[in-house]
């Protein structure tokens, strides 16, 4: 006979199976936003310094950024046949994204298809490229990625100088291309003093606010935020009472640190 007793039991097993449950989408959660954070953003646009030509056609396949570490990624690339003549005079286009690990990269390597081409004159050129390109043209770039700030790589592709006559009417690329880099937001990180407390942690300017959550060491960070002053403010469970920092400045290409904040 189904007794009092044994639906007790069944009431406090499901409990304890949704405090599980709870407790594990918790984490993956804040695991989540954490990976997120974590990461640098990278844009790679185009650019070019105008040439003495009708149209120069290059052919895009992918962006590749390489690390220090060796360790190579492959960007989410808009690969397509691009006129250089229509990003001249301060106009650029969106080449690439992708996130990275934090840390220094050495390399982006530019991977371009057979289909380039030069019109002078009304007249079409392909374009051939020496052999050592085919395995993609190397940009020394040697920058520091922080974590949580995204930045914007240009690749000014100079067309004037990257066309070589070959004297028997064919024309050689062989591109001469400047790279130009920046940030373009910071982030501001921190800790709390007590572990295992997840906290929400606000970021506030002119109105508009951005947030995050602590992770399991205690340990936050707001990313993609646009230079100003911020207010930021640590907000635990209760009994815990919220803490605010005023004037926490936010500049370019910095994570800025508040260091531990104690509850």
């Amino acid at each position: 006979m189904y007794s009092v007793k044994n639906k007790k039991r069944e009431i406090i097993i499901m409990k304890r199976i949704i405090f599980v449950l709870f407790l594990g989408l918790q984490f993956l959660f804040i695991s989540s936003c954490k990976n997120e954070n974590d990461k640098s953003h990278l844009s790679v646009s185009l650019t070019d310094a105008p040439g003495n030509y009708d149209a120069v056609m290059v052919d895009v396949q992918s962006v590749e950024v390489k690390g220090n570490s060796g360790n190579t990624v492959v960007l989410n690339t808009n690969n397509r046949i691009y006129n250089l003549l229509n990003f001249s005079n301060g106009v650029d286009t969106l080449l690439a994204t992708g996130d990275l690990e934090p840390g220094t990269i050495s390399q982006i390597r530019l991977i371009l298809g057979a289909n380039n081409t030069v019109t002078l004159d009304g007249v079409v050129y392909p374009l051939s490229t020496p052999s050592a390109m085919q395995s993609g043209l190397k940009l020394e770039v040697n920058k520091t990625f922080e974590p949580g700030v995204s930045y914007i790589i240009k690749l000014d592709f100079d067309a004037n100088k990257s066309i070589v006559s070959l004297g028997n009417g064919s024309y050689q690329l062989k591109p001469v291309i400047r790279t130009i880099d920046t940030a373009i937001n910071g982030s501001i990180k921190g800790s709390i003093s007590l572990m295992g407390v997840i906290a929400t942690v606000t970021a506030t300017t002119n109105g508009v606010t951005y947030t995050s959550v602590t992770n399991t060491s205690g340990q936050f960070l707001i990313a993609g935020l646009p230079v100003g002053t911020y207010d930021v403010t640590v907000t635990p469970d209760l009994p815990l009472l919220p803490v605010t920092k005023t004037g926490v400045a936010v500049t370019l290409g910095v994570s800025t640190n508040l260091g531990i904040i104690t509850l």
